[in-house]
């Protein structure tokens, strides 16, 4: 039956407690815990009901209750504090951003340094944001439920960072009506999935109105045009803007585009990401932001380059090379992945369908538009890869761990033929969390107390952190013990919940009540369910577990989080697994919880002693739990992958194995899980149970220290901000103002130099190579190289001609060789001359070699027109 008439129902605040109202509608709250204290002390039943609901909280309180509190003056002086805390956060124009950065126009670059500071800062508070950043999900609170595991969390993360820090900025993601799906167990241990419908009008979001009316925007689809409204999620400082296409516009199967995340055919995740990517750009422009830069958080959002091509093409009168240069210029691409089977592929029927229209938009061939994200443009049968329609579409490429950029390299060498994979252009920006959102607030106390504000105001400091030092080990310890103890706790009311919902029989249901034990060393796995995460490697030899589980001088115990994909039958076969093996040996102490979410995770992170990861090797990008676990004093076990390859030191946790890839993935295993059980046995249990006289692991103690000092200025969101701030938003903002100035006249330049580039280039011939060097040299030595190089219609001015050396390998292959570049010297016999030297720094064989690669200084580096020449 559907109504007649449609009515939101709010609630109804006194006066006095209006504040409220903002307070609750900024996830600013989400970390500071006097904010969420103050909401707690409205009801704290209420509260937990609510799901940490601030919005939902504040129309379940009862009306007679609400009227005391606005009499209430210890409530309303809570109240006057944390609302005058926000007005403070969100009117301060003395930001980081504000005092070292720029993505402004020209003219604030020429002023004096002090004067810079005050124009920066009035800049960020007059004008829309000019940095977009699009993600296909994002955790930043359990009540929002558009995230499902590492990346959408990163990106929340990321979100709260860059509000502290004051960038000009605006996310963009899809707003689900299911969001991810709620994870329960049935009695034979197999995952199944539901759904829940999120109600967005108690939600902390806000439509977007004008003039009283949903502001929406428009995306073309085969033979319609869908409508989404946008809603916005205000993170402290930086808006979130998410598209909701479930209006009664638009036909019953475009309602169900924003319905889950995840969810659905190939179909439904091209219809998804085109209105990520292209309803997303369209949504910017119709609140009236034209950002600069725009951020690709992995490939899913690919298609805005595409959107932002043809409304610089519509807008300026340029051509689609011309645009292309200065969309390509201020582009940033952050991969997520170190499997090609992570990436979202669509078959070339699947473009023409949806995209064919844009051949004719941007005047470009079908052939064109589908080489744009080919490995091979030549293979007609080869699918669109949003990851190198994202290479291509940005000047700018990061992996998220130093590893992780090795990984890279290899997998996207393709991309840029030629090129040694060690020069391929993708730089490593280590993730991080946002450390206020994930440690207990009994560890915020001890900060507090022992480090001074400098740790929240300064979380990437180096030696803010020494002063972790300072705090009494007992103090630590008895702050950790407590949060192991309401882990325990929590641990219990969650399963007996599970086996209450199962059926279980009473006792059975007692039993679990019982469980876990508040003062044995506990370990944590929890994460995203997939086979090559390996989470039943710890269970391998259950015969030598249970030894070290059982000893009843030395307890131990596990447990284990995770959902699985609904699609991904092999992870939850490992999951039933799991739960089999746990019923069979008749373990006490290794659980599994279900429904892993945010407030989940945050429990465990805060309350274990130990935190597990064991993905095979060269599969896991990043990994962020661990430095989560880690700011919270937990030592961490993992394998030499991800973020842990160079964060592990011996002072701070643990390595299993050292690196090594066996082929036999059977070998693999037994290695590494004998390798987990040697150092429980001989390292990790005697460290934690080595008491002194006051009953204090002192050796255990001074790695958490280590752990807290080492990971948390290194392994946090503010520092990888101002990363990506320094490294690649401020570069692209300069290259995208000086390509648009004068109306895009360097962009015309450089897309007509370009096209005469590759015109031309099959003409750039290395003709011939003179040198004074001999067969043996000393160490020290330098020799000189004359190359004649034939340019054909190019200019010396349109290449750089490098001396490239190095050692060799044993296919004599130059390994990750060192370019020196050549001086153009002159013209002899209609041949272009070049002059070199190198210095031999090192003995041993080298080998020697030139190259041509173009150079314009507008390029974002010399590998980006993908033309290199190498000498034969």
């Amino acid at each position: 039956m559907q109504p007649m008439l449609l009515i939101n129902v709010v609630p109804s605040l006194p006066a006095a407690l209006l504040p409220l109202h903002e307070l609750a509608y900024n996830l600013w709250w989400s970390w500071n815990p006097e904010a969420i204290e103050l909401f707690r002390r409205l009801s704290r039943e209420a509260w937990e009901e609510s799901g940490h609901n601030p919005v939902r909280l504040l129309g379940m309180v009862p009306q007679e209750h609400l009227n005391n509190l606005a009499q209430d003056e210890g409530f309303l002086a809570h109240l006057g504090r944390v609302h005058s805390q926000l007005q403070r956060y969100m009117s301060t124009t003395n930001t980081w951003y504000a005092k070292n950065c720029s993505l402004v126009s020209p003219g604030v670059k020429k002023a004096s340094a002090a004067k810079r500071g005050t124009a920066r800062a009035a800049k960020q508070a007059s004008c829309p944001p000019s940095l977009a950043y699009f993600c296909f999900e994002f955790g930043l609170t359990e009540c929002l439920p558009v995230y499902s595991g590492g990346m959408g969390v990163l990106a929340g993360d990321y979100l709260k960072s860059a509000s502290d820090l004051g960038l000009p900025m605006a996310a963009v993601g899809l707003f689900y009506q299911q969001g991810y799906f709620r994870q329960y167990l049935n009695a034979d241990g197999w995952q199944g999935e539901l759904y829940e419908e999120n109600d967005f009008h108690s939600l902390p979001v806000q439509l977007e109105k004008r003039d009283g009316v949903p502001v929406t925007v428009e995306v073309d689809y085969p033979g319609r045009r869908v409508v989404a409204q946008i809603w916005r999620v205000q993170v402290g400082r930086v808006p979130l803007y998410l598209l909701d296409t479930n209006v009664a516009q638009n036909q019953p199967e475009d309602r169900r585009i924003t319905h889950q995340l995840y969810g659905g055919d190939n179909e439904m995740r091209i219809r998804q990401e085109i209105m990520l990517g292209i309803g997303g750009l369209r949504a910017l422009r119709a609140l009236g932001i034209t950002p600069q830069v725009c951020h690709m958080n992995e490939g899913h959002a690919a298609f805005l380059a595409i959107e932002r091509i043809r409304q610089m093409m519509e807008e300026h009168g340029l051509t689609f090379a011309q645009a292309k240069e200065a969309v390509v210029a201020s582009g940033i691409f952050t991969t997520h992945t170190s499997v090609p089977a992570g990436i979202d592929l669509f078959a070339p029927y699947l473009i023409d369908r949806y995209l064919g229209y844009y051949y004719d938009l941007l005047h470009i061939s079908r052939y064109d538009f589908l080489a744009l994200g080919r490995h091979n443009p030549n293979d007609q049968e080869e699918p669109l890869n949003m990851a190198v329609l994202a290479l291509r579409l940005a000047a700018q490429t990061n992996a998220v761990s130093q590893l992780h950029g090795e990984v890279s390299r290899e997998m996207w060498q393709d991309v840029w033929p030629g090129v040694p994979e060690w020069e391929v252009p993708i730089v490593a920006i280590n993730n991080g969390v946002h450390t206020r959102s994930w440690i207990s607030q009994d560890m915020e106390a001890l900060f507090d107390r022992y480090l001074g504000p400098q740790w929240t105001e300064r979380p990437a400091d180096h030696t803010v952190w020494e002063a972790v030092d300072e705090i009494p080990d007992e103090e630590l310890w008895r702050v950790h013990e407590r949060r192991r103890s309401r882990l325990v706790a929590f641990a219990r009311h969650r399963l007996r919940s599970q086996f209450e919902q199962r059926g279980s029989p009473p006792a059975e249901v007692e039993r679990v009540s019982e469980l876990l034990d508040p003062e044995a060393l506990t370990i944590g796995f929890a994460r995203r369910f997939a086979v090559y995460k390996r989470a039943t490697l710890l269970l391998r030899d259950m015969e030598r577990l249970a030894a070290i589980l059982t000893d009843s001088k030395r307890p131990v115990q596990v447990i284990f989080a995770g959902k699985a994909h609904p699609q991904d039958n092999p992870a939850k076969e490992l999951i039933r697994q799991l739960i089999h093996l746990l019923r069979n040996k008749g373990l006490q102490n290794v659980v599994f919880i279900e429904d892993y979410d945010l407030n989940l995770a945050r429990y465990l992170l805060q309350g274990v002693d130990l935190w597990l990861n064991n993905p095979r090797l060269m599969q896991e990008a990043s990994g962020t739990s661990g430095m989560k676990a880690a700011a919270n004093g937990a030592l961490n076990l993992s394998v030499l992958d991800g973020w842990w390859a160079e964060a592990h030191h011996p002072d701070i946790g643990w390595a299993i194995g050292r690196g090594e890839v066996y082929d036999d993935l059977n070998y693999q295993d037994e290695v590494e899980s004998n390798a987990i059980y040697g150092l429980l046995e001989k390292e990790i249990v005697p460290l934690f149970y080595n008491r002194g006289a006051d009953g204090l692991p002192r050796g255990w103690i001074a790695r958490m220290k280590n752990a807290m000092q080492t990971v948390i200025p290194m392994y946090n969101t503010n520092r990888m901000v101002m990363e990506y701030s320094e490294r690649l938003y401020q570069s692209a903002s300069a290259r995208y103002t000086r390509l648009s100035d004068r109306g895009f006249e360097r962009a015309k330049r450089l897309a007509d130099w370009k096209a005469r580039l590759c015109q031309y280039w099959p003409e750039v011939r290395i003709v011939g190579v003179e040198t004074d060097a001999r067969e043996e040299l000393p160490v020290g030595s330098e020799f000189e190289v004359r190359a004649s190089v034939n340019l054909g219609q190019l200019g010396p001015e349109d290449v750089s001609v490098e001396l490239y050396g190095g050692a060799l390998d044993a296919d004599q292959d130059i390994v990750e060789g060192r370019a020196t570049a050549m001086s153009y010297v002159g013209v002899k016999r209609g041949l272009s001359l070049f002059v070199g030297k190198a210095r031999f720094e090192q003995s041993g064989l080298r080998g020697y070699t030139l190259r041509v690669l173009p150079r314009h200084e507008d390029l974002a580096n010399p590998f980006e027109p993908r033309l290199i020449l190498w000498g034969a």
